[in-house]
């Protein structure tokens, strides 16, 4: 099975705010996704966090690369079109744009073999894994509404980021925690997502030091991206003084970034994004590298549906990885894969089974979200 053509997809129209100093608009395109398409007429999907055009021009770059290529061998495939990419940069772009390929490479293989991506990951742990729901930090009152509805759709984990935090007084970083505490009761997971990755991040290692002390009075569970995501020296003290975990690693690509970070222990939590680091394969070696740190696995996941899929599948592969992140209010998630996404009533998903991803796009649904030409 060959790779005859990649096709793209960018999503427009119901793009979620991302709490960014340079707010998101619902026309603004930070997704896109992928399809390989093979000549035996199978098609694999994947997803990408950039936009349409930056995709679009590394798949041109990528093309002589991939065409012709064994669909059916991802991990060599993928390395291939990395290893070839290094006069034009390791990371970004195209980097963030072989990860779509390499998902979309292992949803062919799946299919192809009968099997989900996760038991070809070497087997799973679980049949199911717990979502936490994710979404922006607000005013006291306001998020506290928007937890006590989230909690009624049966979410048991809630992780809230960005917005105010970090960017007025310590007085409001504490009211937003604890209404949120508040809204979800001490029976829930609470974590905290300070979104030091935004431009021109004001805070530094004494901030997020102080902060973490507060956190630790609300029983958070752990204080995701507190510095400048370059910061490795301050992310290592901060990890060994603060009383809860720290998380980070979500801007990072491919495994050789985060060698240094895991042998300098600066996460408690490491957190590639299975639609930037490099895709499945990637994203598997950097948690094998983790287990051996003793780094607990979480995968970042504000992106797709086809995004979850692969999550859920990683999940499945590692027996520390209990949960994953459900980004609250995409039609990215929520609409586009037939049959939807469903809570079980201890407020879990459900690990697909079927082959490959395991999911299939609802394409009458996706006509609302697209642009540019024909995909599946």
């Amino acid at each position: 099975m060959k790779i005859r053509e990649i096709r793209c997809l960018g999503l427009h129209g119901g793009t979620p705010e991302g709490g960014w100093s340079n707010e998101l608009k619902p026309e603004d395109c930070v997704q896109t996704l992928i399809a390989v398409h093979t000549d035996e007429g199978a098609v694999g999907i994947g997803s990408v966090f950039t936009n349409e055009a930056l995709v679009r021009a590394s798949l041109s770059v990528l093309e002589p690369l991939y065409l012709g290529e064994n669909a059916l061998e991802p991990e060599r495939v993928s390395e291939k079109l990395h290893q070839n990419m290094f006069w034009l940069g390791r990371g970004g772009s195209i980097t963030h744009t072989i990860s779509g390929i390499d998902i979309a490479l292992w949803d062919l293989l799946g299919k192809a073999t009968g099997q989900p991506i996760g038991r070809l990951l070497g087997g799973r742990y679980r049949e199911r894994v717990q979502p936490y729901a994710s979404l922006l930090m607000d005013k006291p009152e306001k998020l506290k509404d928007n937890l006590l509805k989230i909690k009624s759709q049966g979410f048991r984990a809630f992780k809230i980021g960005w917005g105010p935090f970090g960017k007025h007084n310590s007085a409001t970083d504490e009211a937003i925690v604890k209404a949120a505490r508040e809204a979800i009761g001490t029976d829930s997971l609470l974590m905290v997502d300070a979104g030091g990755s935004d431009a021109f991040w004001p805070n530094g290692y004494k901030w997020a030091l102080n902060t973490s002390k507060m956190l630790a009075d609300y029983d958070v569970h752990w204080f995701e991206e507190a510095l400048n995501p370059d910061n490795l020296d301050d992310y290592v003290k901060l990890r060994e003084h603060s009383p809860i975990p720290i998380s980070g690693g979500e801007v990072l690509t491919r495994r050789q970034s985060f060698l240094p970070w895991l042998k300098a222990h600066a996460f408690d939590i490491v957190q590639p994004d299975v639609t930037k680091v490099g895709g499945i394969s990637e994203e598997r070696r950097i948690a094998q590298m983790a287990q051996d740190y003793d780094i607990r696995f979480i995968p970042h996941g504000w992106n797709t549906t086809v995004g979850l899929a692969a999550d859920l599948h990683l999940a499945s592969a590692f027996p520390q990885t209990d949960l994953v992140e459900y980004l609250i209010g995409s039609p990215f998630i929520d609409e586009i894969t037939v049959g939807g996404w469903k809570l079980d009533q201890d407020g879990m998903l459900a690990i697909p089974t079927k082959p490959g991803l395991g999911i299939d796009l609802d394409l009458d649904v996706l006509k609302k979200y697209k642009g540019g030409a024909e995909f599946m």
